[in-house]
C-alpha cells in the first residue's frame, strides 16, 4: 500500500464520501443532456461522451482545476480523464492560461503561416529524432487519415495493417474492429464505410508476432504500412509485450511497408519521446495529438524528410487544413511541452501513477475482487479480470462489465470521475498529488466493498 495512505484515516474521511453520496445531484445535467438531445445526435459531440458503456445520463461540466472537475451541479471529482489524455500538467494550468492570454489578444486565427507553428515544428522534431519534419493538423483523426494516404502514396500500395481493438480516429479505412467507444457500444465496426474500403484494412491481434509474419507471407507485396498503437489505449490500455515492438519493425521493414506509430495517445505522456523513446523503437511516420495542443484541438503527423515531402506543395499527395496550426493550440503545445521538458517530470508523473494503482490492487485483494491493473507512464488500465497480466484483445474481453458499471457510478457517486467505459484508459497528471490519490482509495476502498454484497 502507498505510504500516503493510511487505513485508520479512512474512518475520518469516511463521512466525507457519505456527505457527498448523499448531497449529490445531477438535475441540472439531466436537464443538460435532455436539451441535446433536442439537437445533438445522442446528446453528446462524441459517442465516448455518453454513458452507454454503464448507464445513466452523462454528467455535463462547467470548469476544470488542476486534478479537479466541476460539474453543472456544483458536484466537484477528481478527474482521471483529463480530456482523454492533453492535460497531462491538470487542468487550467497557469502557464497556459496566461499564454493564451496574450495570443488571444494577438489573434485566434489567420490562415496564414506563424512563427508558432514553426516553433512547435521544430520542437517536435527536437523531441521525437524519428520525426525531421512534421504538418500539423487538426485532430488525431485527421493525423492517422493524412499519414496512411501519405504511406500509399509514398509506397503505390494500397493495403493497410491495424490491430484487434485499437482505434485510429473515425477514419474509414481504421475503423475496422476498432476500439475505444465502438467496443462500449457493441459496433466495433461502422455503417456507412463501404465494403470496398473496409477491404483495404488487414486485421491481426494485438502482441500477436506470429498472425503478423504470416500475413506479410502471403500478402506483404500489397501492404503499405502498418498502423499500431505502441500501447494500445483504446480497448483500456494494454501494454506492448517485450520484443513485440521490435519484431514489428523488422517485419515491416524486411518487407518495405511503412510502420506508423500512433502516438496521439501515448505521445511526450508515456515519455518525454513518447512510446518510441521508451521501446527503443524508429518509426517510418508518427501520429500525435493531445498533449502538443494543450486541451486545444491540435493534431499532428510527421516522418523522415523523403515520405514528407511527399506531400503537397512539394510533392503529389494533397492534404490541407484552414484551421491547422491554429495559434492558440500551438500557444498552449508550447507551453506544456516546456513544462514537461523539466528534469524528472516524467519519473514523477509514472511514480504517482504506480502508487495509486499499488493502492487499488491492494484493495481489491483485501476485498477479494478479481482485478488487475496496468500501467506505462501517466497511463493507465484498470480491468476486473482474473488475469494478472493483461497482453490481447482477447482478455479484455473477458473483463465483468457488469461489476465495472457497479464500480463507476460507486466512484462517481463520491466524487471520482473515470472513464464511463471499460474499454478506456485512465491518466494522471502532475496535478494529482498525496490528497487526490488518498481521496480515490478512500472512495475506492467504499465501492469495492460494495462490489461483494
Amino acid at each position: 500500500m502507498p505510504v500516503f495512505y493510511n487505513k485508520s484515516r479512512f474512518s475520518a474521511e469516511k463521512a466525507e464520501l457519505r456527505h457527498n453520496m448523499s448531497q449529490q445531484s445531477h438535475s441540472k445535467s439531466n436537464l443538460l443532456f435532455h436539451r441535446a438531445q433536442q439537437h445533438i445526435p445522442g446528446g453528446v459531440n462524441s459517442p465516448v461522451r455518453a454513458f452507454c458503456g454503464v448507464g445513466g445520463n452523462p454528467v455535463f461540466f462547467t470548469r476544470g482545476e488542476g486534478a479537479w472537475l466541476t460539474d453543472a451541479d456544483g458536484n466537484r471529482y477528481v478527474d482521471y480523464i483529463g480530456a482523454w489524455g492533453p492535460h497531462i500538467l491538470g487542468h487550467s494550468h497557469p502557464a497556459v492560461r496566461a499564454a493564451l492570454h496574450i495570443q488571444l489578444d494577438k489573434g485566434t486565427a489567420f490562415g496564414a503561416p506563424t512563427d508558432l507553428e514553426v516553433q512547435l515544428a521544430e520542437r517536435i522534431c527536437q523531441l521525437m529524432p524519428s520525426i525531421e519534419s512534421v504538418r500539423l493538423v487538426n485532430s488525431g483523426t485527421e493525423a492517422t487519415m493524412s499519414a496512411i494516404r501519405l504511406a500509399r502514396g509514398f509506397t503505390d500500395r494500397e493495403k493497410i495493417v491495424k490491430f484487434e481493438g485499437c482505434y485510429h480516429g473515425h477514419v474509414d479505412s481504421l475503423l475496422v474492429k476498432a476500439g475505444s467507444g465502438a467496443l462500449t457500444l457493441g459496433t466495433p465496426d461502422s455503417k456507412g464505410i463501404p465494403a470496398s474500403t473496409a477491404a483495404q484494412t488487414y486485421v491481426v491481434p494485438y502482441n500477436d508476432t506470429v498472425a503478423l509474419e504470416q500475413l506479410f507471407a502471403t500478402s506483404g507485396h500489397e501492404i503499405a504500412a502498418v498502423i499500431i498503437e505502441p500501447v494500445a489505449g483504446n480497448m483500456n490500455c494494454v501494454p506492448p509485450v517485450p520484443g513485440y515492438l521490435a519484431a514489428v519493425r523488422e517485419i515491416t521493414k524486411r518487407n518495405g511497408a511503412l510502420l506508423i506509430f500512433d502516438e496521439v495517445m501515448t505521445g511526450f505522456r508515456v515519455a518525454l519521446g513518447g512510446a518510441q523513446q521508451l521501446y527503443g523503437i524508429k518509426p517510418d511516420l508518427t501520429t500525435l495529438g493531445k498533449v502538443i495542443g494543450g486541451g486545444l484541438p491540435v493534431g499532428a503527423f510527421g516522418g523522415n524528410k523523403e515520405i514528407m515531402a511527399m506531400l503537397a506543395p512539394s510533392g503529389p499527395v494533397y492534404q490541407a487544413g484552414t484551421l491547422s496550426g491554429n495559434p492558440l493550440a500551438v500557444t498552449a503545445g508550447l507551453v506544456v511541452l516546456d513544462e514537461i521538458s523539466k528534469p524528472g517530470f516524467h519519473d514523477s508523473l509514472t511514480r504517482t501513477t504506480a502508487s495509486l494503482l499499488q493502492g487499488l490492487q491492494s484493495l481489491a485483494d483485501d476485498a477479494r475482487i478479481p482485478f488487475t491493473t496496468t500501467q506505462v507512464g501517466g497511463m493507465f488500465g484498470c480491468y476486473f479480470n482474473e488475469h494478472r497480466a493483461i497482453t490481447s484483445f482477447a482478455q479484455v474481453m473477458e473483463s465483468d462489465v457488469d461489476r465495472f458499471r457497479k464500480y463507476f457510478h460507486h466512484m462517481l457517486s463520491c466524487g471520482v470521475y473515470l472513464a464511463p467505459s471499460a474499454f478506456e484508459a485512465g491518466f494522471v497528471s502532475s496535478a494529482h498529488g498525496v490528497d487526490e490519490l488518498r481521496y480515490t482509495l478512500n472512495a475506492a476502498e467504499s465501492a469495492f466493498a460494495s462490489l461483494k454484497s
